[in-house]
């Protein structure tokens, strides 16, 4: 049951993730102020506390509430990874991951074990998703290499920045994410699904005004242009996020009926989706969104989907 669940979730955040990167690249230039009014959506959903009223001990209640600020912490560092790079580049980066992290956690605090056959398809998805996410360059191997060790020991050099400021926010955002889905499960447990989820929600909400408490945050996200494209597109901004809203819902039901590593394994599926929507987008309607995925790219790309299909065939 949790299969079909955990992929029509990840086909729906493919096209939240797509409108997401037009977002931040074409109109709001900012990961803190785009994840502000993501967490203050949050708000919305608890006009469902009438269909399904619940009130957890305080204990639960708080860890629910810590819950929804660790997923909105996990959504700045995204913001800010999915800001700097191409869609189709960071969704998986930071997807590869996720699985592993989830994996550790869940196995260092919920006790959870994996047969051999779901290991395998466990790395087989990792494998795959960073084959997708891997750019291709005209660069040998070998300055492959120096600019990989570069970064990883803090060179100096300016054009080296912007990449491991990518690794840096895609790896916190993919732990974060980890901690966040392995925490939920903990919840789910023990607590109702729907409740816990609304509480969670509400503690996204009390995440995202506590993002204003700063004075240069506040100054970021009410900067007047900003401010002014969040009024004009208040509609499609509001589309796009009951789709995400719908698909969040999906994942974290698909979570408290299943494994977190596996079902976090699975993003391997969604990186098929994204693929194809900004294909589209990109050959279409380039002022929309444009990214480079010539021949070299896609078959590197696709080579990474046939694992991912492979680790889904182990998985079944």
């Amino acid at each position: 049951m949790w299969l079909p669940i955990s992929i029509l979730a990840y086909f729906l955040n493919a096209g939240v993730y797509t409108a997401d990167k037009y977002f931040l690249s074409k109109k709001i230039h900012s990961s803190i102020t785009y994840a502000f009014y993501v967490g203050i959506w949050s708000i919305g959903n608890t006009v469902l506390f009438h269909f399904f009223p619940y009130w957890p001990d305080w204990p639960w209640l708080a860890l629910e509430l810590f819950a929804g600020l660790v997923y909105l912490w996990a959504l700045v560092a995204w913001y800010k990874a999915l800001h700097q790079s191409e869609a189709t580049k960071v969704v998986p980066l930071v997807g590869a991951f996720v699985p592993v992290f989830s994996f550790l956690l869940s196995a260092l605090f919920l006790k959870e074990s994996l047969s051999q056959q779901e290991l395998l398809a466990l790395f087989i998805l990792i494998v795959g998703g960073i084959l997708i996410s891997i750019k291709q360059t005209e660069e040998n191997k070998f300055k492959k290499i120096i600019r990989g060790l570069s970064i990883f020991f803090g060179s100096k050099k300016a054009e080296l920045h912007p990449t491991g400021r990518l690794i840096a926010n895609s790896l916190i955002s993919a732990f974060t994410f980890a901690a966040y889905y392995a925490l939920i499960k903990y919840i789910y447990m023990n607590e109702p699904f729907m409740g816990s989820y609304l509480w969670t929600r509400l503690g996204s909400f009390i995440g995202a005004i506590l993002l204003i408490v700063p004075a240069a945050s506040r100054k970021i996200i009410f900067e007047k242009k900003r401010r002014q494209f969040a009024i004009k597109s208040w509609p499609l901004f509001l589309a796009v996020r009951f789709l995400g809203v719908i698909a969040f819902i999906l994942l974290n039901y698909a979570i408290s009926l299943g494994s977190v590593p596996i079902i976090n394994a699975l993003q391997g599926i969604q990186y098929v989706f994204l693929i194809f929507i900004v294909l589209f987008l990109s050959e279409a309607h380039p002022k929309i969104l444009k990214e480079e995925l010539g021949k070299p790219v896609l078959i590197q790309k696709f080579i990474g989907v046939v694992m991912v299909s492979l680790g889904m065939y182990l998985l079944i």
